[in-house]
């Protein structure tokens, strides 16, 4: 009897033994690569603007597998599409951590996307970079902010209008969802702070999509006919752009009488559309394809290379990409492992050089520092900067100009909190 448990417990051992060495080479297995979700819109109402920025997510994978990857591992893409579907974007953002196991996510356009997944970052403790401008009033411990705040381009734009083009009335118009609405709020109270009465503030919200600019453009050229210089500040979103330009053709608004500076329109929306409504009017980037630097021009080459088309333009969030996906090579380097918690701590304070000439560093409170252009729209989609800020601006998660707000500051290395009051001395949101 004891010779038979005796062999059993032996039977059992080398069973136990062939278990271990197999779960052994699964691990292995499973990181011999380190994975990279991308979390882009390929169809719906935002891929016009969203699939480029998976494209150049693969183009910089391939680009750091060339040198080597990273602590001697290749990367590879796990490419997923939410479909400009909100909800979607947590259930897809929950699939690439949970059963894809990648380390990072780079990915989201809109702010409803990003605000869709936070919860599923916080609970899941991954790391999110997010790429496009943003209205602030946020940071998160999980999310690297490399587009702009509303510091680097809403505030600056307004500032230029009122300068260089003597702008006194203003429409904020925008699609209806928490980007232009935030942004609009900080705009407004920002205006009035400069002495801007309410009857010269005109705000305006349409829903994705919107195709129908009749009426709307109607009352903006009603607005704007009072004797004051107006101007149309845009956070009007996706391919609700094209038509908004046509029917300002169709009424007869010139850039000259009523400049529109856009937050959302950059290269790639204009690529392939007819740009003649467009011309002469502005947008506010942290980058523009033409400008002319060693770097940048290095990038477009690389990026015609990798799509095989001459023609592929570049912009402003690729560059965010670009400068987000380095920093998070580079604080992996740094800390020697894709350790969440590590890499996190390991963020603040990386430095990258930008495409426009510049060093843009990660700041504590998780946003970088960026330069601000104004550029204005080209016939051949392009445009050409007629101004830009002296340095590169440093970001800021919370807005001066609002009430509940100018207290706030974002420090996730003196304060490990996102939203701590300098008033109060307390840290108001939960902090890890």
């Amino acid at each position: 009897m004891l010779g038979l448990l005796g062999r059993a417990a032996k039977g059992l051992g080398a069973l136990a033994a062939v278990a271990a060495v197999a779960g052994s080479v699964g691990t292995a297995s499973a990181q011999e690569t380190i994975k990279v979700g991308v979390l882009h819109s390929l169809s719906g109402t935002m891929a016009i603007s969203e699939t480029t920025l998976k494209d150049a997510v693969l183009m910089m994978i391939e680009e750091q597998n060339k040198k080597g990857g990273v602590l001697g591992k290749k990367l590879e893409a796990v490419v997923v599409d939410p479909a400009s579907n909100w909800p979607l974007f947590a259930e897809k953002a929950r699939e690439l951590i949970t059963k894809d196991k990648v380390s990072v996510v780079f990915g989201c356009w809109t702010s409803v996307s990003r605000k869709s997944v936070l919860p599923v970052f916080k609970e899941l403790n991954s790391i999110l970079f997010y790429p496009v401008q943003y209205e602030g009033e946020e940071s998160e411990r999980n999310v690297f902010y490399t587009g702009a705040a509303p510091n680097q381009q809403a505030i600056p734009a307004v500032d230029y209008l009122a300068k260089e083009e003597k702008v006194e009335r203003w429409v904020l118009a925008g699609t209806d969802y928490v980007y232009p609405r935030t942004t609009n709020k900080i705009l407004e109270a920002y205006l009035k702070s400069r002495g801007v009465k309410a009857e010269d503030i005109m705000i305006n919200y349409t829903p994705f999509g919107q195709s129908d600019w009749q009426t709307i453009v109607a009352d903006i050229k009603k607005f704007g006919s009072a004797g004051k210089k107006t101007a149309v500040v845009s956070t009007i979103n996706g391919d609700a752009n094209v038509p908004f330009y046509k029917e300002l053709a169709n009424q007869g608004i010139k850039a000259t009488d009523i400049p529109v500076v856009a937050f959302s329109v950059g290269e790639e929306e204009l690529a392939g559309i007819d740009t003649k409504p467009l011309v002469g009017h502005l947008a506010a980037w942290n980058y523009f394809e033409s400008i002319k630097t060693p770097e940048n021009d290095a990038f477009i080459a690389a990026w015609h290379a990798f799509t095989k088309n001459p023609k592929r333009v570049t912009n402003d969030p690729m560059e965010a990409t670009y400068i987000g996906f380095n920093m998070w090579v580079q604080a992996v380097t740094k800390a020697g492992t894709t350790d969440t918690d590590k890499v996190i701590a390991t963020l603040p304070g990386t430095k990258q050089p930008n495409l426009t000439g510049g060093v843009s560093e990660m700041l504590p409170n998780h946003h970088i520092t960026k330069p601000v252009f104004i550029g204005e729209i080209q016939g051949d989609g392009q445009f050409n900067v007629v101004w830009k800020t002296d340095g590169l601006v440093p970001g800021e998660a919370w807005s001066k100009y609002l009430e509940g707000s100018k207290n706030l500051v974002a420090d996730w290395v003196k304060y490990n909190c996102g939203n701590y009051d300098t008033t109060k001395n307390t840290c108001l949101g939960a902090a890890k």
